[in-house]
């Protein structure tokens, strides 16, 4: 799935790039693709850093995300094929 269609499914209004699930959609790309660049270079130890980070990142903005709207969290869940 590409940058474009992620946006086109999360975002509220057509400007939006900042909110909640934009960002934690985006982070889940980004997530994604380095899984598979780290699948092919084992040894890659920066980017493994860089990975936890997004990781952590996108944790943080989730348990955020759960507070403040509950139900559209599981929707964004979903979406994005996370488990909780």
């Amino acid at each position: 799935m590409s940058k474009e269609e992620i946006l086109l499914k999360v975002r509220n209004s057509p400007n939006d790039k900042g909110s909640i699930p934009v960002q934690c959609a985006m982070l889940t790309q980004k997530i994604n693709e380095l899984t598979l660049h780290l699948k092919n270079n084992k040894k890659d130890f920066q980017t493994r850093r860089g990975l936890i980070g997004m990781v952590v990142q996108r944790k943080k903005l989730l348990k955020y995300y759960q507070k403040k709207c509950s139900i559209k969290y599981y929707e964004l869940l979903k979406l994005l094929n996370l488990s909780k």
